[in-house]
Parts: C-alpha cells; sequence; structure tokens
C-alpha cells in the first residue's frame, strides 16, 4: 500500500483592492486592501486542504515567506498521521528551534503556522466528508483535550478541569446541534461603520441592516471625536434605541484617550468599545474596564496568542472575547481560548471581515456551542458583506443568523478564476496600474517533495 504524503506547500500572495471604495477603512488602516496569503497543501494522492492568514495590503508577501519558511517541515509527512493528529503539527510548527526565535507564539510566523494548521484541518475535514464544526464537535472530550498545549495555561487552566467542562457539555450536543442547523447561529455586522463612508452611506446602510434582521451593528471610531459624535448620533436616530450599536476603536488610543473619548460618546449607549487601547496592554484594558463600565470592552482580533487572553481572563479587563481564525496559531489554539472563555464565563463574539475570516470563524464559533460553551446568550459572529463571492463554499446569511455549513472543509477555498484575477502583482486586476505603469510578474511560492 502506498502511503499518502503531503507533496507541496503552495502559497499565493492574493489581495483585492477594497481601498477604491473605502470598504474596511478604519482609524488605523484608512485604506486597507483586503488580502491573503493563501496556502494550499497538495497530496501524492491529488487531495488538498486550504487556509489562508488575512492580511491588509503591503506586507502580504512577507506573510507569504512566513508560510514558505515553515513548508519544509511539512512537505513528506505522511497525510494519515497529521489529520489524525492536527495538534502534534501545531507543537512542531510553533516550537521548532529555529523558527521560533523569531516569535515566539506571535507575528508573522505565528500567523503562518496557523495557516497551516487550518489547512490540514481542512485536508481533515474534507477526508471525513463533513465541514469542521461538525468534524470538531463529533471529537470526544478526550480527544479534544488532547489537541491543546496546556504548558503556558495550567496555572488557570488544567487538562482535567477542560475535561470536566467538555464532558458536562456532552448531554446536550444532539439538541444543540439540532438547533444550530435549524435555526443558525446569530450574527451582528460591521458593514454600515466603516469610517471612510459618508454619511448617507452610513445611515442607509443602518437601515438595511436593520430591515435584513441585525439588532447589533459596529460603527468605527477614533478618527476625529466631533466626527464620531456626528456619525453615532445619525446611526442611533437611524436604528432607533433597541438596536445595540458597538464602536472600535481599533488600538488607536492609549490609556487616558480611550476612558476620555468613551465618556464623549456613553450619550448615545455603545454596546461595547472594541480595542480601545495596544491589545498587548492587559492592565490598560482593565484600567478601560473599570472607568467605562457599564460599557463592555471587547478585543481579540489582534491578541498573539492564548497566554495573553489567559491574562486578560485572569485582570478581568474584558466582558467580550474577540478570537480570530488567522491571528492565533490555528484551530488548536483558538480550541485553547474557547476553553479559557468558557471556564470563566466570558462570552466570544468572533471578529471577521476580511478575506475568508467569516468563513473561516463560523465554525469555531458553531463547534463552541455546540460542544464548549453550550450557548449563544450574548454571543453572535461578525459579519461584512465583502468578497464573499470569490470562495467555493461562501458563507450563508438569512434574517441576522449564519447557517451551518454543510459542504466538508473549513470553507477556506478561492475560486481558482480569483485566485489568477487577483494575484499580486501580476494578476489583472493589478498587473497595470491606474498610471498605466505594469508591475513586475511574481510567481507562487512553492516548496515540493
Amino acid at each position: 500500500m502506498v502511503t499518502e504524503l503531503i507533496s507541496s506547500v503552495d502559497t499565493f500572495d492574493v489581495r483585492f483592492p477594497t481601498s477604491r471604495h473605502r470598504d474596511g477603512s478604519d482609524a488605523m488602516n484608512p485604506f486597507p486592501d483586503y488580502s491573503a496569503a493563501y496556502v494550499v497543501l497538495r497530496t501524492t494522492s491529488g487531495a488538498q486542504g486550504y487556509g489562508l492568514v488575512f492580511t491588509v495590503g503591503r506586507g502580504t508577501e512577507v506573510q507569504v515567506a512566513g508560510v514558505r519558511a515553515l513548508a519544509n517541515l511539512v512537505v513528506g509527512c505522511p497525510v494519515d498521521e497529521l489529520v489524525a493528529d492536527p495538534g502534534a503539527l501545531a507543537r512542531r510548527l510553533i516550537g521548532d528551534s529555529q523558527i521560533r526565535w523569531l516569535g515566539p507564539e506571535k507575528g508573522v510566523v505565528h500567523m503562518a503556522a496557523g495557516g497551516i494548521v487550518n489547512a490540514v484541518w481542512d485536508l481533515a475535514a474534507r477526508r471525513a466528508g463533513k465541514p469542521l464544526w461538525k468534524l470538531l464537535s463529533d471529537l470526544t472530550p478526550e480527544q479534544l483535550v488532547a489537541q491543546v498545549d496546556f504548558r503556558y495555561l495550567r496555572d488557570v487552566l488544567t487538562e482535567q478541569e477542560a475535561l470536566e467542562l467538555l464532558r458536562d457539555r456532552v448531554a446536550g450536543r444532539v439538541e444543540r446541534e439540532r438547533s444550530l442547523r435549524a435555526e443558525g447561529y446569530r450574527a451582528y455586522t460591521t458593514t454600515p461603520g466603516w469610517l471612510g463612508y459618508d454619511d448617507e452611506k452610513l445611515v442607509r446602510l443602518c437601515r438595511e441592516a436593520v430591515n435584513d434582521g441585525y439588532d447589533l451593528i459596529k460603527l468605527k471610531v477614533g478618527g476625529n471625536l466631533a466626527d464620531d459624535v456626528r456619525r453615532f448620533r445619525l446611526a442611533r436616530a437611524a436604528v432607533g434605541p433597541d438596536i445595540k450599536v458597538a464602536v472600535d476603536a481599533n488600538q488607536i488610543w492609549g490609556v487616558p484617550d480611550a476612558i476620555e473619548w468613551m465618556r464623549q460618546l456613553a450619550e448615545f449607549d455603545p454596546y461595547w468599545i472594541e480595542e480601545p487601547t495596544s491589545p498587548d496592554d492587559v492592565l490598560g484594558h482593565a484600567a478601560v474596564r473599570a472607568a467605562l463600565a457599564p460599557i463592555r470592552v471587547a478585543t481579540g482580533e489582534h491578541v498573539q496568542n492564548a497566554v495573553v487572553f489567559k491574562q486578560l481572563l485572569q485582570a478581568r479587563a474584558v466582558d467580550v472575547v474577540q478570537i480570530d481564525a488567522c491571528r492565533v496559531g490555528g484551530v488548536n489554539e483558538n480550541l485553547a481560548i474557547l476553553l479559557l472563555a468558557a471556564k470563566f464565563g466570558v462570552p466570544v463574539c468572533p471578529h471577521a471581515g476580511g478575506v475568508g475570516l467569516c468563513e473561516l470563524v463560523q465554525h469555531l464559533a458553531m463547534f463552541d456551542f455546540v460542544a464548549v460553551s453550550g450557548t449563544q446568550e450574548n454571543r453572535a459572529i461578525e459579519y461584512v458583506d465583502h468578497l464573499h463571492e470569490h470562495f467555493v463554499d461562501p458563507v450563508r446569511i438569512r434574517d441576522g443568523r449564519y447557517l451551518a455549513p454543510t459542504a466538508p472543509g473549513m470553507s477556506g477555498q478561492l475560486l481558482p478564476a480569483s485566485v489568477a484575477a487577483y494575484r499580486y502583482p501580476d494578476g489583472p486586476e493589478w498587473a497595470t496600474a491606474a498610471d498605466g505603469a505594469t508591475t513586475t510578474t511574481a510567481v507562487p511560492v512553492s516548496a515540493a517533495a
């Protein structure tokens, strides 16, 4: 019998020109081009697994190089071993003695590891014929705990505590899965709130969001206080007093500025303030939370690893944990973060919106509902209506709720035509600049056996 192996890890720099219409614009990223280091695992049998690392334009080539630096640790590995225990691969990628020096467990190389780990989980789910949320939900508590690296977490969460938590949820799994398939998972939308949109567009999209069934929307803030007051007043008038309106500063403030700025917006009843300051500043988040209560504090999309999440929870610095499918070391580390949040009783509202983030993170939130937290109370997955048309299995939204994916995998496969068109810098969308200049040609990065 021939052993199936990973034959190559191909990586593509794919960029979408969202800056042209200010889609995705915020105080820290005024002109983002939503992009991805797109990862394709290929096997000797012809099977493939797909992952990506979200970026916002310049620097995507650095993220591609990060994936390339790790590829040789995967090429030649037996596929059966990888899909049976992705946690072993995650520990090998993250713990490599030489690559680790560049992190450790943060930044480009950590996100690159996450992109590869997610591609392995995608491959595993495809082989099992299940969407990833279902594959994870069908694992036993013992199998799930075995996928988590508890080395830096045991002072707060031990393997035994995690086992007990997961075992307590087993009894209701069938009913929660039935509910998920029938009713979906609540979404909230940032589509109206980009900082680069004019007032008319803001008001129109706010009203459309309410009509589409959303009861929570999010506005970007932090560019100019007077503009934020005007925009929040317009949004509140458009949606009325019963719709929740969260705000997101994207780390633009220091702690004193965050507190003072939010006090000026308090009259409009903000549901949460997201990323009020540096994502590494645990005590700063705690200070903001103490000063602004009852306004909630949310963070997570730029938190670099489970250790920082652990400390945010220990310090009671956040009211809402926001996981991101592409920021940390992949599915395995996000499992650790979900377990930490469940232990502390803090709701998880995943960050999404960028290229593929909605597609990927929906699986983690749905798995959390079925097998970890067991609840959707005070929870919602972010949704932004951008770029889903480029995916083979795009998210489906109905009445303000994510519908559970049914296709096998993690939903991260891009359409080949989209990769070809938006590959940077030689795809047709990029090859000729606005002034008519032609960029140089690049080729996909591949590590082959």
